[in-house]
């Protein structure tokens, strides 16, 4: 199976927090989960902590290679910007990340969120989501209990399981 590539600085046990979620189901395909995920927009249609997407420069509605774009999630306005963006082949995975921030000094957050959609044998797939966050907000996250980041990212795995197998 493929793995998250990260960028310097954000490798997972390097920063203060890290979050990760992963589901394997049968009877979908990453063709058919991807457009859930890649249309940023879809997103609270299937997935309530995600709100207020827009993205900047006339870009969206899906990700692109450095397009920016802006959510609310976790109580945070985020702005982001893709870091990495492609999708599914025959025998590729789908990989798309970006670089979000919030807050400045003391509450400033910097987040490195990927997604990794791959095809399995038998007719399976497979999404895996992983965040690496800095600064003392993630600290802070990292210490609640229970998770908000990992029960956050799971509801945000079902919900985008369900969404493809609805469509």
């Amino acid at each position: 199976m493929n793995a998250i590539i990260w960028p310097a600085g954000y490798l997972p046990g390097t920063t203060e927090n890290f979050a990760s979620n992963e589901v394997i189901v049968a009877g979908l395909s990453a063709a058919q989960v991807w457009p859930w995920l890649a249309i940023a927009p879809r997103w609270p249609e299937y997935y309530a902590n995600s709100a207020n997407i827009r993205f900047y420069d006339g870009k969206g509605p899906e990700l692109a290679a450095g397009a920016r774009f802006y959510f609310e999630t976790f109580g945070f306005p985020v702005e982001a910007e893709v870091t990495e963006y492609v999708p599914p082949v025959a025998g590729e995975p789908g990989r798309v990340a970006w670089h979000g921030w919030a807050g400045e000094g003391e509450t400033r957050l910097d987040v490195h969120h990927a997604w990794l959609v791959e095809d399995l044998e038998g007719g399976r797939v497979r999404i895996l989501t992983q965040e690496t966050q800095k600064g003392k907000p993630a600290a802070d996250l990292a210490k609640a209990q229970p998770n908000p980041m990992i029960n956050g990212h799971q509801a945000w795995l079902d919900g985008l399981v369900s969404a493809a197998r609805k469509a």
